[in-house]
């Protein structure tokens, strides 16, 4: 179990995986098999940390999964390619998160600075709605183009000092 955060580390994406997360996490960054980044829900140059959630018991995973996605996106609209049913409360506890920094903190900074966010945030917020014009409209896609606008937002204020 894990969730992809940006640079804020806020949580934007949440996921599982079988064949270890380091491998999955390699996926989405090279975007090899990774359906967000082929719809162009979320821009990996905002990735930058990950929290996982080792699960002893395969059979936590969905539950879990579906528990951090409604926590997560209460907060911050997630840009995840379907929304899991709501769980019930879980009946197992869940496992410490680990916290792993994908990027130098230099890095971090830099790319947290407004003058590089908002035409990074623009630009990609064109490239998805030109996906969902001319190659593939669904409300998951839809979802995520409101939620990259959200941030549109959040970044111009900070640009401008507001």
């Amino acid at each position: 179990m894990y969730a992809i955060c940006d640079l804020d580390e806020v949580p934007i994406y949440v996921g599982q995986s079988v064949d270890g997360i380091r491998a999955r996490v390699r996926r989405h960054l090279t975007s090899a098999r990774s359906d967000i980044i082929a719809n162009r829900q979320v821009d990996v140059w905002e990735f930058a940390y990950v929290w996982a959630w080792p699960c002893e018991d395969a059979s936590c995973i969905g539950v879990l999964e579906a528990s951090l996605f409604h926590e997560f996106d209460a907060q911050s609209t997630l840009m995840n390619g379907s929304i899991p049913p709501k769980p019930g409360p879980l009946t197992f506890s869940v496992p410490e998160k680990v916290r792993v920094q994908l990027l130098p903190s230099e890095e971090i900074k830099i790319r947290r600075e407004p003058s590089r966010r908002l035409p990074r945030q623009s630009q990609f917020y064109f490239q998805l709605l030109d996906h969902i014009l001319n190659v593939k409209d669904s409300p998951e896609l839809r979802r995520s183009l409101q939620a990259h606008f959200n941030r549109l937002i959040k970044y111009h204020q900070h640009f401008m000092g507001v």
